[in-house]
């Protein structure tokens, strides 16, 4: 991994995320203007207030009433054992497809290997109330893709997820890739409880992890954050049994968004849990049933990642050429435009162009265009 986080450091971070009426679309504009959660706070509050409301600005100004525990809570989690890890936005080994969604989160707390996050990875979802043959059938898929050196990713929710892991962690013990669990609390706890010995046996060879803190509870409204993180982190989603109203429908159009194969395991006609399958293959979804028609389908992908993983791209703020700043030209640009410039794909283009916004040379403008923020 990069350089680990200080204490400093990690307290920056954290207070920054945890400012009241700061969100991730605003913390990124001001790490974008300032650099660092650090400049942020010594920034003037004159120049804070260029980029956020009156309110979240006079909230920066002070300690948020829980960050002293929540500081703590952090440290105390991080400090527990050498396998607890925080990545932030700026970090080199921040996984690259992240960089990709919509909406990347700006610190991730991880236990156990890190570099899982950037593994090629897949995604199985699916119903809490899984038969059991859904259950099978996830069960069996994982283990198949595990050994065909896919990581699988889940979120540790009863039914069809802790199926998937499970199957992950047999194929793991035959030489296959490990499994990551992405939770919707702090990595403190597990929720549900009942899956306390899986989570220690996911993080003993895998990964767990969560961008919300120590401590966070097993809120309502941090499973669909948790969702997009699911499908963001995987090169595809399979979806195995999920009624029509099911969250894990919500993962598949996520994951579709950010421009990722969706797979549908198709099932009986009379089932409640069939319904959602088949509506996302009506949508669109590939119809599957086997694990090698997904290993298939992705293993292209997986090899064009690694091809393209590391573009030889020369940084401006050292003086020498950015061929994607050039390309931006002096007036606003949409990736459209890029693209037909540079060559590059939309991935390359939309994880290169969020580090020229954090380093202070891309402005993002409304209506999905760019524009230089300064001769380079």
């Amino acid at each position: 991994m990069g350089t680990a986080l200080d204490d400093d450091e990690l307290a920056a971070w954290l207070r920054l995320l945890e400012t009241p009426g700061i969100g991730r679309d605003a913390a990124r504009r001001l790490l974008a203007a300032f650099g660092s959660p650090e400049g942020v706070f010594s920034a003037a509050a004159a120049a804070r207030r260029q980029l956020v409301d009156a309110a979240a600005a006079r909230a920066l100004e002070q300690e948020p009433p829980e960050f002293p525990a929540r500081l703590a809570a952090a440290r105390a989690w991080r400090a527990a054992g050498t396998d607890r890890h925080v990545v932030t936005l700026g970090d080199p080994d921040y996984p690259s497809r992240l960089l990709q969604i919509a909406d990347p989160p700006l610190l991730l707390y991880v236990q156990g290997d890190p570099a899982l996050l950037s593994a090629p990875s897949v995604a199985i979802v699916g119903s809490r109330n899984a038969t059991p043959q859904g259950a099978d059938t996830a069960r069996a898929f994982a283990m198949e893709l595990s050994r065909a050196g896919f990581a699988i990713v889940s979120g540790l929710a009863l039914g069809i997820d802790a199926a998937a892991h499970e199957g992950a962690l047999d194929g793991r013990a035959q030489g296959g890739a490990g499994t990551l669990a992405v939770v919707g609390t702090g990595l403190d706890r597990v929720y549900p409880s009942r899956h306390r010995e899986l989570a220690h046996r996911i993080a003993a060879t895998g990964a767990l992890a969560s961008e919300f803190a120590p401590g966070m509870p097993p809120l309502a409204e941090n499973f669909p954050q948790r969702n997009r993180l699911i499908a963001g982190l995987a090169l595809g989603t399979v979806v195995v049994e999920a009624a029509l109203q099911s969250g894990s429908l919500i993962t598949a159009r996520l994951a579709a968004e950010a421009g990722r194969e969706v797979f549908a395991v198709p099932g009986s006609i009379r089932s409640q849990l069939s319904r959602g399958c088949h509506a996302l293959i009506r949508q669109g979804a590939m119809l599957v049933e086997s694990a090698a028609e997904i290993a298939a389908a992705l293993g292209g992908l997986a090899g064009r990642e690694r091809a393209t993983a590391a573009p030889a791209v020369p940084e401006s703020s050292s003086g020498r050429r950015d061929p994607l700043l050039e390309a931006l030209g002096e007036d606003p640009c949409s990736l459209d435009a890029l693209g037909a410039r540079t060559g590059w794909g939309a991935a390359e283009m939309s994880a290169r162009l969020l580090e020229l916004e954090l380093a202070g040379e891309v402005t993002r403008l409304p209506g999905g265009l760019y524009q230089r923020r300064r001769s380079a």
